[in-house]
């Protein structure tokens, strides 16, 4: 019986091959949509999973000068109050904390035998590398001794590597900042983008002793940053409480004086941005479902179509004893093999249009194995739903008058 029924839809949906493709074609469109928001909503969430990874170990970063000075906005590091005190404080007397490290910026010509660059420069502690998620590929990162002695010695990120030294391993290489040899003595593993689009691998690294004494102007031994690493993300809040406490204290600042610091949680940027882009793909979903309603009125309007051409077919049926269920049925299973055709050339579609949106998007898109399950189902149901009023209608034909239609 199932096999009757089905080889009877495919020869009715054959007699109108234009029409009945037309019909798929919206369902093809609205199911590949589909497919391609939730590909880029998972892309998305894996790349600002990976940005928030990135970030730092439970990351609190104190930056010198703060966000607003007696009404007026002076900007990051436009004070020179965070002191290598400050950071040693944070350390000893902040119990929630689990390493810190100074840090001191600037921007260095750097030169080589074979080339030269302009990049930043960044003064550190070894702690520095760990905090931030940062990793050797070559080499070693220079030790506290290195850092007591004030020693000329360097790791660089992959940009710098490929400008100065190309493919070469750098490690061992001697080259000059601000007119001073250094000893390249690691090389960082890729890192990439920040979350902000900064890259991260366009950097010099140096013991921050060797940046206040070699790399700034004279006289300037203040710090730009206090890196510091909360002992379990949920202390993340305590703990900069804690470091604010006794930041103000050390510095002096009356109650109801602003900072002269201010301490930034850069995930909850990326953590914005999480939330913006499951709202965005939130709404590129319903949009997508938008078009698989669109798509499923025109199959209505096609089964509308094709019960008012066979009325005389249906009258015949009816007339010899067919019962509504089975007219019901045969509609039924013409819509659905309408939007299930529909399903697979959307999936088809999908799979093909994957590396265009990979290159528009610059993401790596994984279409999961379950998208293509809930397609088919939602084709099935988009069928069912769609296809169930024209099948009611044509079961519902008087057989005298049907037979009398034209």
């Amino acid at each position: 019986m199932a096999v009757v029924l089905f080889g009877q839809s495919v020869r009715s949906l054959a007699r109108h091959r234009g029409r009945t493709t037309l019909s798929a074609v919206g369902i093809a469109i609205a199911i590949a949509a589909v497919v391609w928001v939730v590909a880029i909503g998972i892309a998305g969430a894996e790349r600002a999973a990976a940005l928030l990874q990135d970030l730092g170990d439970n990351l609190v970063w104190v930056e010198a000068g703060s966000r607003n000075v007696a009404g007026v906005r002076t900007g990051s590091k436009s004070t020179s109050t965070l002191t290598l005190g400050d950071a040693e404080a944070i350390l000893r007397e902040v119990p929630y904390v689990q390493s810190v490290s100074p840090q001191v910026d600037g921007n260095v010509q750097i030169v080589s035998a074979q080339s030269n660059w302009s990049t930043r420069s960044r003064g550190i502690a070894p702690a520095y590398v760990a905090i931030k998620r940062f990793s050797i590929a070559a080499g070693a990162l220079f030790n506290d001794e290195d850092v007591q002695l004030g020693r000329n010695v360097l790791v660089m990120g992959q940009t710098v590597r490929q400008r100065l030294f190309g493919a070469d391993n750098p490690v061992g290489q001697i080259v000059r900042m601000n007119g001073q040899p250094f000893e390249v003595v690691g090389l960082l593993a890729p890192k990439g983008q920040s979350a902000t689009g900064t890259d991260q691998d366009d950097v010099v690294m140096v013991p921050y002793s060797t940046a206040n004494r070699k790399l700034r102007p004279a006289g300037q031994t203040w710090l730009d940053d206090i890196v510091c690493s909360a002992a379990r993300p949920d202390l993340i809040e305590a703990t900069t409480a804690q470091i604010t406490a006794l930041v103000r204290e050390r510095h002096r600042i009356a109650p109801g004086q602003d900072d002269d610091f201010n301490i930034r949680h850069p995930e909850e940027v990326v953590k914005a941005q999480m939330a913006a882009s499951e709202t965005f793909s939130t709404l590129l979903l319903v949009i997508a479902s938008v078009a698989l309603l669109v798509g499923g009125i025109g199959i209505m309007n096609v089964m509308l179509a094709s019960v008012s051409e066979r009325r005389r077919e249906i009258g015949v049926r009816l007339a010899i004893g067919a019962k509504p269920r089975s007219i019901v049925l045969q509609f039924l299973v013409e819509a659905v093999l309408v939007s299930l055709f529909g399903g697979g050339l959307g999936l088809a579609a999908s799979l093909a249009g994957s590396s265009i949106l990979e290159h528009a998007v610059g993401w790596s898109l994984r279409i999961p194995i379950e998208s293509f399950v809930v397609a088919f189902a939602f084709s099935a149901l988009v069928g069912v739903l769609f296809g169930y009023l024209p099948a009611r209608l044509a079961s519902r034909l008087d057989p005298v008058e049907a037979l009398s239609s034209d």
